[in-house]
């Protein structure tokens, strides 16, 4: 039995969240582990999960209020040791130069297209795999 990998997903918007889970489903290939989800509303949140440790990959909502997910990715690149992979939700595709700013991993664009997403999840899935190994 393949071990499973920890996905946090931060958005304010629950709809958000939701996509999100919808995309990925129990994994989002056959080749990376099955996925479990930990949902964040608010970045303190977010920083507390990391904290704790134990998450693979961040998924963070560019356009979450208060703190859009590139604000929070660039806080948790600079101040979290060994800091999970980050894909960041964008809102247009014009954004991604942004999103390099905030040193994310990945970004895709809202509304999730779930073979988009679940591409560049997977893909960070298998980095951190090969990281950790």
């Amino acid at each position: 039995m393949q071990p499973t990998a920890t996905v946090l997903v931060y958005s304010d918007d629950s709809h958000t969240r939701g996509q999100v889970r919808l995309a990925t489903g129990r994994r989002p290939v056959s080749d990376v582990p099955q996925v479990e989800f930990i949902e964040c509303a608010t970045p303190a949140a977010v920083l507390k999960e990391l904290d704790r440790g134990g998450i693979d990959v961040c998924v963070l909502d560019g356009e979450a209020v208060p703190m859009g997910g590139m604000g929070v990715c660039r806080q948790i690149k600079d101040e979290i040791f060994n800091c999970p992979p980050v894909l960041v939700l964008i809102g247009r595709p014009q954004d991604a130069w942004l999103a390099t700013w905030s040193r994310a991993d990945a970004a895709v664009t809202l509304p999730v297209d779930p073979v988009e997403f679940a591409a560049s999840l997977a893909s960070l899935l298998r980095r951190k795999a090969l990281l950790g190994a």
